[in-house]
């Protein structure tokens, strides 16, 4: 595991930031760090990155202290840190030397990224003269300048247009592809269940939800099918309801009664079916369900 934390505790004063946290992040994947505001999302990453230090448990990044892999670490942070004064070639030049990186090699570097991101022509430019969004894009450059085996983004779309963050989500979809692992915080919850493999959803400084996105959805999913058809019958057989959903039918289904043995029932009783699915539960559905309701 690239990421292992054990029995996580964090206190600020009386407060109990992480209570008793645990989990694992794998090498090559994309991790969703989820949770609302206050949960303890920030605090995680700011041990994980040895920036804070945890009251008790145990937290290994790469198989060690997160104190002796910081230059194989790479943090965007969700409160923005550029020098305005600074040029932006300059920028991204400086912080890739302050991992180590030689001058020559994070020229390089930062001239092709700038180039990925549109940014180029603004190279000998003032941080200060770039709009919000473009602020963004060359913090995000800067946080994997030089070239770290595990990220960490904290709200890497803030302030980004469309267009900019599908180039964003492409960086980071070829981040995992170059075999890296990266830790996501955001809350923008259609984003997340684009590119993430798996994730934890933290609550008041505890774990909530874990695992693979696919397997969460799943379990959230209700026993109801999307069906266009024409006309159906009044009654089918192991379907409690149905209800009219625009052009479709929400079929609503018995419990223990899966949704193919309906639509198999369908097609042999001659319905004509233009389209059917088993209806989808946003992931954004999901937070706000388990949040509000305090568990799982």
């Amino acid at each position: 595991m690239v990421i292992e934390v054990r029995n996580l505790l964090k206190r600020y004063g009386e407060l109990v930031a992480i209570k008793g946290l645990s989990f694992e992040v794998k090498k090559g994947e994309i991790f969703g760090l989820l949770g609302p505001n206050g949960a303890g999302k920030t605090t995680t990453i700011r041990i994980l990155m040895d920036i804070l230090k945890p009251d008790e448990g145990e937290v290994k990044v790469l198989g060690r202290n997160p104190s002796e892999v910081k230059e194989k670490v790479g943090y965007l942070p969700e409160e923005r840190g550029l020098y305005q004064g600074l040029g932006v070639l300059e920028t991204l030049v400086y912080f890739a030397e302050l991992k180590g990186v030689p001058s020559s090699i994070a020229k390089e570097r930062a001239i092709s990224f700038l180039e990925k991101v549109d940014l180029l022509d603004r190279a000998k430019g003032k941080v200060k003269e770039l709009s919000k969004g473009m602020q963004q894009k060359l913090q995000f450059i800067a946080s994997i300048i030089h070239d770290p085996e595990v990220v960490f983004l904290d709200e890497p779309f803030q302030g980004l247009d469309p267009v900019n963050v599908e180039l964003i989500k492409g960086l980071i979809t070829e981040l995992r592809d170059q075999g890296k692992t990266v830790v996501l915080s955001s809350h923008q919850m259609n984003l997340v269940e684009a590119l993430c493999d798996r994730i934890l959803l933290i609550n008041k400084g505890e774990a909530v939800l874990y695992g693979p996105i696919r397997e969460i959805k799943k379990r959230f999913t209700p026993n109801t099918i999307l069906v266009k058809s024409p006309q159906l019958p009044p009654t089918i057989k192991g379907v409690q309801s149905v209800a009219k959903k625009d052009d479709a039918f929400m079929l609503t289904l018995a419990e223990g009664v899966s949704p193919q043995s309906v639509i198999k029932a369908l097609v042999e009783e001659g319905v004509e079916l233009e389209a059917f699915e088993v209806a989808p539960v946003p992931l954004e559905d999901i937070f706000v369900k388990v949040v509000k309701e305090g568990k799982a």
